[in-house]
């Protein structure tokens, strides 16, 4: 006899009942196929969209951090989180008044990001060339590097389009994934795994 309960197996725990929800992965993967596919549709907008929403966050980030600055005002730091409060406020405000400059802002971020991290890598595969696959973090730099010099080439006009269209391919590809891994799980619940 196994001291194993059932539906516990080499998979983890509770495997079978999400086995046996494979379609709600497979919807989920639909739904973020034909968001990724709606964002690319018109990166522009959606761009502006997630600029809105993002200034959003921080406007209500920022209130919510200000009602805690008050709430907790005998803590040293109260000035520090009431100041920081008002700097996300604001700036969610001037985001959400103007969704251009606040995309501008957004790949200037993404930009220097994109930068950063190539120049970092580049180093860092330099320094270890005796390590095999070592080119391919060089490889990985070098992109990163040229991607930041495109988008900057392009200023402003990539901070029309760069956000949405990242997030379009990430919801696409997020919606793949989550595809497979549903057809998958129906594949393998029906295999009696």
């Amino acid at each position: 006899m196994s001291d194993v309960p059932a539906g516990i197996g080499p998979r983890g725990l509770g495997y079978r009942s999400a086995a046996s929800k494979w379609g709600w992965f497979v919807a989920l993967g639909i739904i973020m196929i034909l968001g990724g596919i709606f964002a690319l549709g018109d990166v522009v907008a959606f761009t502006l969209i997630s600029v809105i929403f993002i200034g959003a966050m921080l406007l209500v980030g920022g209130i919510c951090q200000i009602i805690h600055a008050f709430m907790t005002r005998q803590w040293s730091a109260f000035l520090f989180n009431l100041l920081a409060g008002c700097l996300y406020v604001v700036g969610g405000f001037l985001i959400m008044q103007e969704p251009i400059r606040g995309s501008l802002v957004l790949t200037l971020f993404l930009l220097a990001a994109l930068l950063i991290g190539g120049v970092m890598r580049i180093v860092i595969s330099l320094q270890h060339r005796e390590l095999p696959g070592w080119w391919m973090v060089l490889l990985s730099g070098i992109i990163s590097v040229v991607l930041a010099v495109m988008l900057y080439a392009t200023l402003p006009w990539s901070g029309l389009w760069v956000l949405g269209m990242l997030i379009g391919i990430e919801l696409l590809v997020q919606g793949f994934t989550w595809l497979r891994f549903g057809f998958a799980m129906r594949h393998m619940m029906h295999m009696g795994a």
